[in-house]
């Protein structure tokens, strides 16, 4: 359960300032120029820790290639959050959503992903 006084903003600075290259689907591509890019997984599951809602799910296309997936939340008041949306930039379609289940295991690759980002942003949070 979040604390009664978080706001999407404090969560979203939290969030932010946790990013780095081990929280990063592939470490490899990190820059710290475009820090959101390949964070979305652990990035959903720890915005539906606190803020509960679903997770949605969607591939993203650069001209007619799929080249990835994209992953962020619908709270349950119907709003869209996507902290990492920005990492497109490049001119990438992200395709309509579908809703998802929150995984029950994850690889152990992004279990420590998440864990990590849980942690930092748990941390920041009770400052």
């Amino acid at each position: 359960m979040p604390p009664a006084s978080l706001t999407l903003a404090a969560l979203e600075a939290a969030i932010r300032s946790a990013w780095d290259l081990q929280t990063s689907d592939t470490p490899q591509r990190y820059d710290p120029a475009n820090p959101e890019r390949d964070q979305c997984g652990a990035t959903a599951l720890v915005v539906h820790d606190y803020l509960g809602g679903c997770l949605l799910e969607s591939e993203v296309f650069l001209g007619d290639e799929r080249t990835d997936y994209h992953y962020w939340n619908l709270l349950p008041s119907g709003l869209e959050i996507d902290l990492t949306r920005g990492q497109f930039r490049r001119g990438e379609r992200i395709a309509a959503p579908a809703p998802m289940d929150r995984p029950t295991v994850l690889g152990e690759a992004a279990q420590a992903r998440y864990d990590l980002l849980r942690t930092r942003v748990t941390a920041a949070l009770s400052r």
